[in-house]
């Protein structure tokens, strides 16, 4: 009988820290990033099918996003300014990332390779779906900036900045939707989000 090792390497997810170059007051792991990436993706499409008159799958962009930087158990959380650095470097990053999601795809039994490729390497997926998952996690990015300052870390007001135009350059009206119905209650304190148990 095999034993399969792919749910056991995703579970370190939580060893993985983000923004490895940046002076935190918390550490960010890939597995909470991710959760909360899949769930803005979620919110993106439900935005775009009901304010849009899109088709698309919310509960499939929330997978996609779960695992959308799961390579990074293999290959770490390359800082952004690194990775986009040169066309050299992000080329070769991409054929690295490729690389780590074969040898994930290779801890999982036959039948369930081809389910889990789909979710790995999203090639074939509707690229509308994709790049609300990509603005999903702009967005999250975008509110450990916010976190962080309220922290009093000035270390990610530049970061803040460069994501948000990253985001309005876009041109997302789900992300302009959900920059003005969500993102500023992340500004405020528990008591000024007026949450009472």
């Amino acid at each position: 009988m095999n034993t399969f090792h792919f749910f056991a390497i995703m579970s370190r997810m939580k060893y993985i820290s983000r923004w490895s170059l940046m002076n935190n007051t918390r550490q960010e792991n890939i597995s909470e990033h991710s959760l909360n990436v899949a769930m803005i993706a979620h919110a993106l499409v439900l935005i775009s099918n009901k304010r849009f008159g899109a088709q698309l799958d919310a509960e499939h962009a929330a997978v996609i996003a779960m695992f959308h930087d799961c390579t990074e158990i293999i290959t770490g959380d390359l800082p952004t300014p690194v990775k986009y650095a040169s066309k050299t470097l992000r080329s070769a990053y991409k054929d690295i990332e490729e690389e780590a999601a074969a040898q994930l795809l290779n801890t999982l039994p036959d039948d369930l390779k081809e389910d889990y490729k789909e979710l790995l390497i999203p090639k074939e997926e509707d690229p509308r779906l994709l790049r609300l998952v990509k603005a999903a996690d702009r967005i999250s990015a975008l509110i450990k900036c916010i976190e962080e300052e309220q922290m009093g870390n000035r270390e990610f007001s530049r970061a803040k900045c460069e994501i948000l135009t990253s985001i309005q350059k876009m041109n997302s009206p789900e992300a302009e939707v959900f920059l003005t119905d969500f993102l500023p209650s992340f500004s405020l304190s528990l008591d000024e989000q007026n949450f009472t148990l």
